[in-house]
């Protein structure tokens, strides 16, 4: 990945549209990054519990499936430059609506103490958050949206390396939105300066797009920018490899016969659930069992995606050279169950070793993996990759929920699991399709971390 901020000799990265369509998914990833330190404080101190914790997260994850494949179409339609201002339009409004649930009464609608969903209050602030949730969801196309006005203004030979710097610009916001957050938390105002910092970057966003971006006509062969993404984090998120689409449609029963497919929509969905139940728990022990704060919190997600970023830009390309992709989803596998593993004690100084563990492991196990299902794709790459999508938001909805619902029994055991479905991911790799070894293209399948 740093290789790639040298490489500016031939497209400057001040210059033209590009640099501010940059500066719209830097902004865009702060704004959204902002909110994973401190959103589990708020459901709690609006009476919720581990369980209203993962719903609300899996909120967002059901409206941006609604949301993304209408947003999509309409920016064929109406052209991506207004669907894009609408998407950070609309983050903006959902945080607004969660700054208005700060003024209202802490009033208890409903009471419930159960042996299977625990002990919770749905308060109206609660009811807030969800709401925000919801509209911030609906109206998240933005990141596919971004990279298709990518590929509208780009001539081929230079799309990968715009793509890569994509991925940088996102990289970074994601290092320093959660850092904003801890540090911003801490102050006399609270969870509420981090939550108005975020509705102005959304803002300013929004200002870039209208002012700077251009509004070219949508390109014909630019992936399928309609496929909902619900997972940002972490580096889950593909980033569309820019051919024609399939001359032959398949239907998804049909994509399921193809070579391999199948063993790779288990994998994405084994993968997903495993971090969807690290998102709820970590979190939630972080702030019951540690005692954390948002500044801690945001802290680790901070030295999460720190590493990230030297793992893709420094350590995956020069491994890749040597490691076939299937050593390194194994090798990176490993690591990442034992960064799981070491979050069952809850310990401040093991929980930054663990995430040291999960950013090497993550980083060199799944860009391999989308790597491996590009190939198996072949011509109908666009198809499987919308597919993967749609199995991974089914893992991240599922994982959320249950996350949430198990943690107040098994704790600590849900780390254990995440870990066991990550070397259930390793046990695959001997059915995962066999063919010709390819060089991992780091700049072609660069993800957002």
């Amino acid at each position: 990945m740093f290789s790639l901020l040298k490489k500016s000799n031939r497209i400057n990265w001040l210059n033209g549209p590009f640099s501010a369509l940059l500066l719209v998914n830097f902004t865009g990833a702060v704004g959204y990054s902002i909110l994973m330190p401190f959103l589990v404080f708020l459901v709690h101190q609006w009476g919720g519990n581990a369980l209203i914790y993962g719903l609300v997260g899996a909120t967002y994850s059901i409206f941006q499936l609604i949301g993304s494949p209408v947003l999509g179409r309409w920016s064929d339609r109406f052209g991506r430059k207004r669907i894009l201002a609408l998407s950070q339009f609309g983050t903006a409004l959902g945080w607004l609506v969660v700054l208005l649930a700060f003024y209202l009464p802490a009033s208890t609608i409903l009471n419930v103490d159960s042996s299977l969903l625990g002990k919770f209050s749905l308060t109206l602030p609660l009811l807030l958050l969800f709401f925000s949730r919801a509209i911030d969801g609906v109206t998240s196309a933005g990141s596919a949206v971004a990279n298709a006005l990518v590929a509208d203004i780009t001539p081929e030979d230079k799309r990968d390396e715009r793509f890569g710097k994509m991925g940088v610009s996102s990289n970074l916001g994601y290092i320093i939105g959660p850092a904003l957050a801890g540090v911003l938390g801490g102050t006399i105002l609270g969870y509420e300066l981090p939550i108005i910092l975020a509705m102005g970057i959304s803002l300013l966003a929004v200002t870039l797009i209208i002012f700077t971006l251009p509004d070219p006509k949508p390109s014909a062969a630019c992936a399928d920018p309609h496929a909902a993404n619900v997972h940002k984090v972490m580096g889950q998120e593909h980033c569309p490899s820019i051919q024609a689409k399939s001359p032959t449609p398949l239907s998804s029963t049909d994509l399921f016969r193809l070579p391999g497919i199948r063993v790779f929509m288990a994998t994405y969905f084994l993968v997903m659930l495993a971090f969807n139940f690290f998102y709820v728990a970590f979190p939630v022990q972080a702030a019951t069992e540690m005692q954390w704060s948002v500044k801690h919190t945001g802290a680790f997600f901070s030295v999460m995606s720190i590493f990230m970023v030297v793992v893709q830009g420094a350590i995956l390309p020069r491994l890749s050279k040597v490691w076939s992709d299937k050593s390194l989803v194994c090798t990176g596998g490993i690591v990442l169950g034992l960064g799981f593993l070491a979050l069952s004690p809850a310990n401040d100084w093991i929980a930054f070793v663990a995430a040291i563990l999960i950013a090497l492991g993550n980083g060199l196990m799944w860009p391999p993996i989308v790597a491996l299902l590009s190939k198996a794709a072949g011509e109908y790459q666009g198809a499987v990759l919308g597919l993967a999508g749609s199995v991974s938001a089914a893992a991240s909805i599922l994982g959320l929920f249950l996350g949430g619902l198990l943690y107040p029994h098994f704790g600590d055991w849900l780390f254990v699991l995440s870990a066991g479905l990550i070397f259930a991911v390793i046990a695959l790799t001997p059915w995962f399709p066999r063919g010709k070894p390819e060089k991992f293209n780091q700049r072609e399948f660069q993800h957002e971390a």
